[in-house]
């Protein structure tokens, strides 16, 4: 049987996977769809109106729209933040995804499910991705000539343990969540337009626990780069103390979510990383549904570029044009993380801050339109000078 050719073969069929996919086969080349079966990242679902816009997300995609959120501090601290003019978006991954796998089918790409293995070379030096299909339990081997192969394969991917230098230097939070079923009787001060972040060290040592709202569910949630820490029982804690620890569990699911961009995306012949497999996931927020996409959007760029020019250096141009335009916004919120969420005392004055207008406003215009916003400098000048006085202590945290 002769092997079959694709000018490129994506590896993962998430966010990132299925928009490369897309994205190149609506250029007109030749892709194949690589994803495993039945697997649901962790996620809290959230995309911001950028993202709506620029991937022509349908409306009946939403399961939510959240136009507030609420920050809550170790000491039950509790801070209202109306999202002003807007609102933010709520998916359910298991769907989402799938809509954007489909969408890559419609636009012509070959859509197969397995488990990848490798990538060896032809003997003209042609990468071949080597995977295989499992039915009743016995193995299939499957394999596809590629001009280019994309890593969409999520944290800890094996396309780039196999060719990326510096895939190692990542850093990552384990997440855990459980969907459950919205009851019919919500729980006291329950609202399903809001979401709720829950910044407190029983819940979380350096990150945060969340209640997002998806409608007829919701995801409840934690996450941490401490070994040894239970996100599950943190997680049922947090259920507990909203009051839906009896509520219907639909599933559960748990994986580690980068929060640092990798330092090479590619390795300068015809393999380039995306998504999670790229680092792409927002420190402090960990936000990464609209990243990935990015990201992906990025890469199809950089390899219609290198196949146009047959320079394979314009690979590593999906990492510049990152950073670029986010990375500025990474390395804030990493600062960010690291500061504030270092102890309980530290969380309950940057939950204070979070009060302000000014945070407010600048905050959520970065966040849905995903830029940092310089047409208010005294605004920032002014939160400048509010954060200092909280780092020195000046200021109550109340």
């Amino acid at each position: 049987m002769t092997m079959r050719t694709f000018d490129v073969v994506v590896v993962g069929g998430g966010p990132s996977g299925a928009t490369v996919a897309h994205e190149m086969a609506g250029h007109g080349r030749s892709v194949l769809l690589l994803d495993r079966a039945g697997r649901i990242k962790p996620c809290g679902g959230a995309i911001p109106p950028r993202l709506i816009d620029d991937f022509a997300i349908p409306p009946h995609l939403l399961v939510a729209h959240a136009t507030s959120a609420r920050m809550i501090s170790p000491s039950d601290q509790r801070v209202d933040i109306p999202i002003e003019g807007g609102f933010v978006g709520m998916v359910d991954r298991e769907h989402f995804d799938e809509w954007l796998r489909q969408r890559a089918t419609r636009a012509g790409a070959v859509r197969e499910t397995g488990v990848f293995e490798r990538i060896d070379r032809d003997t003209d030096g042609t990468a071949i991705v080597v995977w295989h299909r499992e039915v009743g339990g016995v193995r299939t081997p499957e394999s596809a000539r590629a001009r280019c192969v994309v890593g969409a394969d999520g944290a800890n991917s094996a396309v780039a343990r196999q060719a990326i230098e510096g895939w190692d230097r990542g850093r990552f939070v384990a997440a855990y969540h459980e969907v459950v079923r919205t009851p019919e009787v919500p729980p006291p001060g329950w609202d399903g337009s809001r979401c709720d972040v829950y910044y407190r060290g029983s819940l979380s040592p350096d990150f945060y626990g969340w209640v997002f709202p998806h409608g007829s569910s919701l995801s409840i949630g934690t996450g941490t780069a401490e070994k040894g820490f239970s996100l599950r029982r943190a997680t049922s804690a947090l259920r507990r103390e909203i009051g839906l620890a009896d509520a219907q569990t639909i599933r559960r699911e748990g994986a580690p979510i980068p929060m640092k961009p990798l330092p090479r995306w590619d390795n300068g012949r015809d393999v380039v990383l995306v998504g999670d497999a790229a680092g792409v996931v927002a420190p402090a927020s960990g936000e990464g549904i609209y990243y990935a996409m990015a990201s992906a959007r990025m890469a199809a760029t950089a390899i219609e570029k290198c196949f146009a020019t047959a320079n394979t250096r314009h690979l590593a141009g999906a990492r510049r044009q990152f950073m670029s335009e986010h990375g500025r916004v990474f390395w804030v919120l990493g600062i960010m993380q690291r500061f504030w969420y270092r102890d309980d005392r530290r969380r309950e004055r940057f939950v204070s801050i979070c009060r302000d207008k000014d945070v407010q406003t600048l905050t959520f215009d970065a966040y849905m339109h995903k830029r940092l916003v310089r047409r208010r400098p005294l605004a920032h000048v002014r939160i400048f000078f509010k954060d200092l006085a909280h780092l020195l202590g000046l200021v109550r945290a109340t």
